[in-house]
């Protein structure tokens, strides 16, 4: 029972629904590079772990590095961490540079550049964001975002050993996700943010400030997306679903900067993940089907 419990512990420290998300992307993206030719199995399997071993290691990483911050905000207080669950915390550092160590002699074995996508996702996430631009300047999630658009970089990578126009555009689309994802977060839990003093941007700006600047992120969200459909030759699943998703986004912001409530931006917080699963859903499929 206590190693059961152990065990849970250690998983939620590595944030499984994030590692989900970033994972699907991945697949995705090795998919579309596939164009149809028939990628080996161990291939699958190799990349499929090492990036799941990444995107975990990494959380683990930071949140031990954010320890004293989760400890203080009450969205994050009954973490693993903070809550006493793994102590020392220092155990949760080990566990998530084993997961990184393991992903990067996995990724070693695919190709070089797969490699690089993977340290550049440690030190983007971990070094420049939970170190550095997250206790230091409101703009940390947008100069230190680019972490989040390197899983899908890497399936693309995985396949072809190289980057083009078509798999930046697709990792630019997650960056410019994250504002969208995150901002919405931080203006309901603003409060938490302000006692640990980390200025997230609804905790320094106004409120119809911070939504100005998601309502940007997102208007250029949408014209990535339907560049990705005019450049990467998708058909009508992924042009209707990244049109009428994009735009119910939209509207949902709009809807918020104009009537604000705070349970609002609680709302589009969570319809944010199942947005962009949605939209390379719609790319899969639209491949299968073309």
């Amino acid at each position: 029972m206590v190693f059961a419990r152990s065990v849970r512990d250690y998983i939620e420290v590595s944030k499984p629904r994030s590692v989900f998300l970033l994972v699907f992307t991945s697949i995705v993206t090795m998919f579309i590079a596939a164009k149809g030719i028939h990628l080996s199995a161990l291939l699958w399997l190799k990349a499929i772990l090492s990036i799941t071993l990444a995107c975990s290691g990494v959380n683990a990483i930071s949140c031990y590095v954010d320890r004293d911050l989760d400890a203080g905000m009450e969205r994050t207080k009954r973490r693993p961490i903070p809550d006493g669950r793994i102590s020392p915390a220092i155990k949760a550092f080990y566990w998530g540079t084993a997961h990184f160590l393991a992903a990067m002699i996995i990724a070693y074995y695919i190709n070089l550049a797969a490699l690089i996508c993977i340290i550049l996702g440690m030190a983007g996430y971990v070094g420049l964001y939970s170190l550095w631009l997250k206790r230091k300047t409101i703009w940390n999630i947008i100069l230190g975002g680019f972490s989040g658009g390197l899983p899908a970089l890497f399936g693309w990578v995985c396949v072809t050993g190289k980057v083009d126009l078509l798999s930046l555009l697709i990792a630019v689309l997650v960056i410019l996700w994250i504002p969208n994802h995150i901002w919405n977060l931080a203006i309901y839990f603003k409060d938490d943010y302000r006692f640990v003093k980390v200025p997230m941007l609804p905790a320094i700006y106004s409120i119809k400030t911070t939504l100005a600047y998601i309502l940007l992120t997102v208007v250029l969200m949408i014209a990535v997306s339907m560049l990705i459909y005019a450049y990467g030759g998708f058909g009508p699943v992924y042009f209707w679903t990244a049109l009428i998703s994009g735009l119910a986004i939209l509207a949902g912001n709009l809807y918020l900067f104009f009537c604000y409530m705070n349970k609002k931006a609680w709302l589009l917080y969570k319809l944010s993940s199942p947005y962009l699963f949605l939209l390379f859903m719609a790319m899969l499929v639209d491949r299968l089907v073309s």
